[in-house]
């Protein structure tokens, strides 16, 4: 089978965690090609999420490299049994950009999300109406087939949330986003009626950071925290201007939980966000 030309992120940190697990036993590519009986070129593009591995042959690895930790190898193990193909957004393949699809994928595999919003509203909380807003705003003009093909998978999106067993779901957004008239009077309307139903859902914490709130949040983009299987598959999501940008080292998944409690601590409670966001409605 050929490497693939465009591995999806989940598919590249397979890969990325079985080369640190390499790095950290000692072992050089050319070691473990011998150990799997392949050339030094697939190993390679194993670790570069351009090939697949089998769960057995990530078992042989984890003795291999010394790795005791059977929860992590399982969680890995988990990511190499899934197929391309399988989960709904696949339809997509071909239709939207593949930021689109990963974006999905991180949601769908994750143990919990935390997420923090400044100037606009969570996708996995959004409206239909103020989702085509938001795509229909951008500075070079969508055709109107690609705005259906956004607005239809972001609303497939929250699906997440309507299992029997949901990923908890913990919301930071920044009075500045609630009081944004995206759409106008109506649809902003309608997006904080929907934020006030989901508040009510079990699953779904959301909080207000007021304008009132004297500490500082380095904020600026839409943040969103996946929790994995185990801590080690944590993964940080931002949107920008230029695409999605996915984080996974240590070092960044510690800054931004840092981030997220800080920003959790200086927002208001439930009851108190869920005030705010009937005021804001009955102010429009």
């Amino acid at each position: 089978m050929p490497p693939r030309d465009a591995p999806t992120v989940r598919e590249m940190r397979l890969g990325a965690e079985l080369r640190k697990l390499r790095e950290r036993a000692g072992k050089t590519a050319r070691e473990t090609a011998g150990l799997l009986g392949v050339d030094h070129a697939r190993v390679s593009n194993i670790e570069s999420g351009r090939m697949g591995i089998s769960e057995e042959r990530i078992r042989r690895l984890a003795t291999f490299y010394a790795c005791m930790d059977a929860e992590y190898v399982d969680a890995l193990c988990a990511i190499a049994r899934e197929r391309r193909g399988a989960f709904w957004w696949e339809e997509y393949r071909g239709v939207l950009h593949p930021a689109f699809l990963d974006i999905a994928e991180l949601e769908h595999h994750a143990a919990y999300l935390r997420s923090i919003q400044t100037l606009s509203m969570p996708g996995l909380l959004q409206t239909e109406e103020y989702a085509r807003t938001l795509f229909s705003s951008v500075v070079t003009s969508l055709p109107v087939e690609e705005i259906d093909a956004r607005v239809e998978y972001r609303m497939r999106r929250q699906a997440i949330l309507d299992r029997d067993s949901p990923p908890p779901l913990d919301v930071v957004i920044h009075e500045a986003a609630l009081r944004m008239r995206f759409g106008g009077r109506e649809v902003t309307q309608g997006q904080l009626r929907r934020l006030l139903e989901a508040s009510e859902r079990p699953a779904v914490t959301i909080r207000v950071m007021p304008f009132s709130t004297e500490r500082f949040i380095e904020v600026t983009q839409p943040i969103l925290y996946a929790g994995g299987l185990v801590p080690q598959l944590d993964t940080v999501q931002m949107d920008t201007h230029l695409g999605g940008s996915y984080w996974d080292a240590e070092a960044e998944l510690q800054r931004h939980r840092k981030l997220l409690d800080v920003a959790e601590n200086v927002s208001l409670g439930e009851e108190e966000s869920k005030d705010v966001i009937h005021r804001i409605a009955r102010e429009l």
